[in-house]
């Protein structure tokens, strides 16, 4: 159906021994490439610096040191046909999960494949890797055969084809039944190839972009400009209607595969006619009496359409040189922000494990909080998606030397720093430092609940427990380790090439919206190879520009850090008269997991409706422990809490004491 007149405003599994711990990595950070700006994001104004968000900020960056390496290979794990986990996968394509039941994930899905080569191409055109640049071209050989592959959307011959979701890992149609069509796929690919195609033309490989390369990324947007304007499911395989995350990739590819058209020396007619109307039609999506963008319209499930399709959209269409763009809904926009604020609110009660966290801070988010997929739980994609539009905010506003807060912004602000009011805040100022601030530490506190309930030895499943935090569904999800490495590489002020360039099609929205599509024409794009030894040429890659940003120094006196620091662990466990809750672990103070030798907790702040067992132990800082709960009965006997081991790494900082809050599972 034509839906722009009919525009309503809508693990690692494993097996954990109770007394051998899993190792954890050390790593480095990972910095994503084909940028146009890189520096180092840094907190203003020394003396308007809380003393807790260096402490924060110090965690945040030895848990991304840990972290990188890990994830970057675990990715590349779930890449064919050599990858670790990707047996039997043909060559470029990526797996979604190596999980083969409850679920099965092992197939390979156009969307998730996207994000992950955008992420991938990134990097490479930010520094030169020959085996990053094998894996890029082995991905493009892979879609021109997919996208030849018939299937039950349809065929390449009128494009339809080009919407199906998922493939079987060998390049073969899967028949089964499924939410289809998704028309972001197409979009999102032609921006991975688009991406790879601007290094080529940079290094005078224009031939390579124009022969190889471009066959593919035409069908792809000549299928955009063609039924973009019919409905489809939705990023999460549930919602047939229109959806914010798609229309804006959409919106974004038309744009961009224009431009890079016009640089081949050809056109793309369509990108150009189309390309408008799309961007009128996301406008759509905005709620002003919520204060926030509806994920999905055009249908009547009954949710309240929040969801962070919305913030994965805003980050996927972000260009550092399109300011504040609410058009565009660019991060740091009165909109994104404010429904960034909407969204992550809305898992604020529902959630067990964000229980007891203040307004303002940072907690667990999910994809919205309806959602029954696994009893509903957090996903780590989407807490990391919540940092990194945060970051991507703070970049921008670091660029023009201003933060503007809005009358559709404000509650946001207010959240965070209870006197912000509306006006403009130029860089020198102690509003803008005091905001800027706040925001920095809120991104941060997303990336430290990541670090919180992530498995022990570093994987990323697809989400974790709504109570226990336990990491659960798909193990080592390739998106969720391509949203930490995003996440990561913005943290540190490193952010993608722009889109939009000159184009009025960008931001420009037609006064009237019109139900605009153009019949596409598909031609098989026949792909073997690439040429040998593509280079980075003596002309060099598109020109980067560098910047120094205001480094945060502490005021006080400077201090000593701790060699030992005193935990407090609060356990909330209901417990019957005469059973005591105590802690047991892998060291000396906690009892080398003999149980006659438990640290037993206090329950002298119990009552019934918050049954928490609280003991403060002295460790020594830096220490990792693995750990469990487990409940001494009146008769003797032990009860152990659920697999698996939960894990602690004690702060190495100036901060003698910690606190770590659990609940029984």
């Amino acid at each position: 159906m034509d839906i722009l007149q009919n525009t309503s405003l809508e693990f690692l599994t494993g097996n954990s021994s109770l007394i051998q711990p899993i190792m954890q990595g050390i790593t480095s950070l990972f910095l994503l490439g084909g940028f146009a700006f890189q520096t180092i994001l840094g907190l203003p104004g020394a003396s308007h610096v809380r003393r807790e968000g260096h402490l924060l900020k110090r965690a945040v960056d030895d848990f991304i040191t840990t972290e990188e390496p890990i994830a970057l290979a675990q990715l590349l794990c779930n890449i064919g046909s050599s990858g670790c986990h990707a047996q039997g996968a043909s060559s470029g394509i990526v797996i979604a999960s190596p999980s083969t039941s409850d679920p099965d994930y092992l197939y390979t899905w156009s969307r998730d494949a996207a994000l992950v080569f955008k992420a991938i191409v990134d990097r490479f055109a930010n520094s030169y890797d020959a085996s990053l640049q094998t894996e890029i071209q082995n991905y493009i050989i892979a879609q021109a055969k997919l996208q030849t592959v018939s299937n039950p959307s349809g065929s390449l011959s009128d494009g339809t084809g080009l919407g199906e979701p998922k493939y079987n890992v060998d390049l073969s149609a899967f028949t089964g039944a499924w939410g289809r069509p998704q028309r972001d796929g197409p979009a999102l690919r032609a921006i991975a190839m688009i991406g790879y195609s601007k290094w080529l033309v940079a290094n005078g490989y224009t031939s390579t972009a124009t022969g190889v390369v471009w066959p593919i990324i035409r069908n792809d947007l000549a299928y955009v400009a063609q039924y973009w304007n019919q409905t489809g499911f939705d990023l999460w395989e549930e919602v047939q209607g229109s959806s914010f995350f798609t229309v804006a990739a959409q919106h974004r590819s038309l744009v961009e595969g224009s431009a890079l058209a016009k640089t081949l020396g050809t056109t793309c007619t369509a990108c150009d006619a189309v390309a408008p109307q799309v961007l009128c039609f996301l406008q759509t999506f905005w709620s002003a009496s919520g204060g926030y963008a509806l994920a999905n319209i055009n249908v009547n499930n009954g949710r309240s359409a929040k969801d962070a399709n919305v913030i994965l959209g805003s980050i996927h269409s972000f260009d550092p040189a399109l300011g504040c763009d609410a058009a565009t809904f660019q991060p740091c926009s009165d909109r994104a922000l404010s429904s960034h604020k909407v969204i992550v609110d809305s898992f604020r009660s529902i959630y067990t494990i964000n229980s007891g966290i203040s307004a303002g801070s940072a907690v667990a988010v999910g994809r919205y909080p309806e959602d029954t997929y696994y009893n509903g739980n957090p996903w780590y994609l989407n807490t990391l998606a919540a940092a990194e539009q945060l970051y991507d905010a703070l970049y921008v506003w670091q660029s023009q030397g201003s933060i503007q807060v809005t009358s559709t912004s404000l509650a946001f602000f207010q959240a965070l720093s209870s006197s912000a009011a509306v006006g403009t805040y130029a860089s020198g100022s102690t509003t803008y430092t005091t905001l800027y601030n706040a925001v920095y530490s809120y991104a941060d506190g997303f990336v430290d609940v990541v670090s919180q309930y992530i498995a022990s030895n570093g994987s990323l499943a697809e989400q974790y427990d709504r109570n226990s935090g336990t990491p659960l569904s798909a193990r080592d999800l390739t998106w969720s380790y391509a949203s930490f490495l995003t996440a990561a590489a913005r943290r540190a002020g490193v952010v993608p090439a722009g889109w939009a360039g000159d184009s009025t099609t960008a931001t420009s929205v037609p006064g009237v919206c019109a139900a605009t599509s153009q019949v596409g024409s598909y031609s098989t794009a026949t792909v073997a190879s690439f040429p040998a030894s593509q280079t980075p040429g003596t002309t060099g890659t598109a020109t980067t520009a560098t910047f120094t940003r205001p480094t945060a120094t502490t005021t006080a006196a400077p201090c000593t850090t701790a060699t030992a620091v005193a935990v407090t662990f609060n356990e909330l466990k209901t417990t019957s008269f005469g059973q005591t809750v105590k802690i047991i672990g892998n060291i000396a103070a906690l009892g080398s997991w003999d149980t006659s030798k438990a640290v037993a907790l206090s329950a002298s702040s119990y009552t019934s409706s918050n049954p928490l067992w609280t003991a403060t132990i002295t460790l020594p800082a830096g220490q990792a422990i693995e750990y469990k709960y487990i409940v001494v009965n009146t008769d003797g006997s032990i009860t152990w809490e659920a697999d698996p081991n939960r894990s602690y790494t004690v702060s190495k900082t100036c901060a003698t004491t910690a606190v770590k809050s659990d609940t029984w599972r």
